[in-house]
Order: structure tokens, then sequence, then C-alpha cells
């Protein structure tokens, strides 16, 4: 097989998540989700649960207008000690580097994070991109959460999110489909899902005759 790391986009709900497990561990390969938000943490020196507030989101537009001031005073002229925080903006820098170390390490699958637009274009990377039908996002995510929780509104969140996370950081449409080999409807069919992912992963192309 040609390719050596595979990147999921997912939309909210869909079992993007699930389906890159599932693939993982059939091809022997290493996943990074949540594993993603562990190496930050290690690299970056700050608990899990900080690198976790701030995975896949961008900061308010107030932050990221003081992050240009900081290192002067309060009267706009003094300077002052430069102050290392750890923010969104910092955590995407964090994760584009990770992603970049397992490419290099390959056979691995990496969810999310803006990775199918960090590793864009190299030969050796299959990406996929897993949506679902609204009512299946729905009914999943309800089995998920507190009783009482506008789940509609979480959705839409949750992927505005993820679609402001890729435009601000790589200045692409989270929902462009040249960015991807395959845009598969999960339709809560995981396992199915999984496997018609790695089939087209093994596939090679005939070459097109003139």
């Amino acid at each position: 097989m040609k390719y050596r790391v595979l990147t999921v986009a997912r939309e909210y709900g869909s079992g993007g998540g699930e389906i890159a497990a599932i693939i993982a561990r059939e091809l022997g390969w290493r996943l990074l989700d949540k594993e993603l938000i562990t190496e930050i943490s290690r690299k970056e020196r700050v608990p899990a649960s900080e690198v976790a507030a701030f995975d896949e989101k961008v900061d308010p537009w107030i932050h990221r207008i003081t992050r240009s001031v900081w290192g002067v005073g309060a009267d706009g002229i003094s300077p002052i000690a430069p102050v290392d925080v750890f923010d969104a903006q910092r955590a995407a820098n964090m994760a584009k580097r990770v992603i970049e170390e397992a490419h290099r390490m390959g056979e691995c699958v990496i969810v999310g994070r803006g990775s199918q637009c960090v590793l864009r274009n190299r030969a050796d990377v299959f990406h996929a991109f897993i949506y679902a039908n609204w009512e299946d996002k729905v009914r999943k995510i309800r089995e998920r959460v507190e009783p009482g929780t506008d789940v509609e509104a979480l959705l839409r969140t949750m992927d505005a999110q993820r679609v402001e996370y890729v435009r601000r950081n790589y200045r692409e449409n989270w929902a462009n489909p040249y960015l991807y080999d395959v845009m598969i409807n999960s339709k809560s069919q995981y396992e199915k899902v999984a496997r018609l992912i790695i089939s087209a992963m093994k596939m090679v192309p005939e070459p097109i005759s003139a």
C-alpha cells in the first residue's frame, strides 16, 4: 500500500473518531486523536485539560488583538516582560508540529486538527471526510449529553468551530471536496465505512489511456 498516513476530518456526531479508531486497529497503525492532546500537553508542559479546552478552537478576537500588544505597559509605551501564555493559537501551532512529526514516522491515523491541510499534496497520505445525516447525528449526541441539552445547537456550534479553525489556521474551506480523497456518509455503519476506506487506500488507480 502506497499510503503511510490517513487523515480523518469529521462532522461532529458523524462517528468519524470511531471510524478512525477501527481503521487504526485493523491496519495496526497508531491513532492520533485524544493522544494528540496528550502529546501537546507533554511538549508544552501544561495540563491535558488545558490543551483540551483549546483543542480545534480559535481565540476570541479580543484575545488576538491584545496578543499583538503584549510586552507593552498600560501606558502603551513602557516595555514589560513578555507573557508566555498557552492559548488556542499556540495549541494549533503545536498540533501542526505533532502532525508533521507523525507523518515522518508514518503508519498513523490522524483525526482532525487541520491535518488534511497540514499534509495536503503529500503523495503518501490519504484524506477522508466523514459526514452523516442530521437525524443520525442528533440521535448519537443525545445519547452522550445531559438531558435537556440543546443537541441541535451543540452540533452547529461544534462544526462551526471546526470550520473556523481550518479557515483561520490554513485559509481553507473545511468542506472543500478537493482536500479529500473520499467523502463518506457514515449512516451509523462504522465498521462498513472503515472497511470501505481501507479498500480505497489499497486500491491502485489504473493509468488512463489517451
